[in-house]
Order: structure tokens, then C-alpha cells, then sequence
């Protein structure tokens, strides 16, 4: 089993930067890939980017050049650095983990979700 964590979550004008972390404890040797995703009420969940155990990474296009996914492995805490935030970024914010070399970030479903941590950037 792989418990994660969300923390960093806030309102921040719209411009504006935040950095999420999503501490993950358990049997974390067997990940292959920690990602993020969004979710507005009432809406379909997005894939915002993900980082393998080589530290690869791949973005949703609605992203790309503003956020960066990273991780810290001797500490089990991936991160998301938010900068220029937008309205439209707004949603609640969830760290997930999937033990398959071959998951495919956008196509395949995560074996473990955090509980999430809420993203307010009004206009």
C-alpha cells in the first residue's frame, strides 16, 4: 500500500506563484510514476503532468511552461511549482502513484490517490 499526502494549497492572485507537495509513505519502492491531477466540481478530472522514476516529465499542454513537476526522493515528496496562475487553474489538486513501468500518463488510471488540496486564483 502507498499513502499520499497534499499540502501547499491556498488562494493566490491571479499571476501569482504556489508550490504544492504530496508527501507518499509506504511500499514506494515499487512506483514507477507520481503525477498530478486537477478537478473542478462538476467536471471531467485533468491530467496536469507526471515524472517517471528517472525523472522524466510530461505536461498537459494547458500547463506547459508554467508549471514543473519535480521530486525529492530521499524525502518520499513530489512537488508542483505553480507560476502564472491562472483563473481557469483553479480546482482542487490531487498527488496520484502508479507502480507500472509502462503507465501512461493521460491513458492509464494511477493505482493511488492523495485526498487532494484546493488551488483559488480569482480574477
Amino acid at each position: 500500500q502507498v499513502q499520499l499526502q497534499e499540502s501547499g494549497g491556498g488562494s493566490v492572485q491571479s499571476g501569482g506563484s504556489l508550490r504544492l507537495s504530496c508527501v507518499y509513505s509506504g511500499y514506494t519502492r515499487a512506483l514507477w510514476h507520481t503525477a498530478w491531477f486537477r478537478q473542478e466540481p462538476g467536471e471531467e478530472r485533468e491530467g496536469v503532468g507526471a515524472i517517471d522514476s528517472d525523472g522524466r516529465t510530461t505536461y498537459a499542454d494547458s500547463v506547459k511552461g508554467r508549471f514543473t513537476i519535480s521530486q525529492d526522493n530521499a524525502k518520499n515528496t513530489l512537488y508542483l511549482q505553480m507560476n502564472s496562475l491562472k483563473p481557469d487553474d483553479t480546482a482542487r489538486y490531487f498527488c496520484a502513484a502508479a507502480l507500472g513501468r509502462f503507465w501512461r500518463f493521460g491513458e492509464d488510471e494511477p493505482n493511488y490517490w492523495g485526498q487532494g488540496t484546493q488551488v483559488t486564483s480569482p480574477h
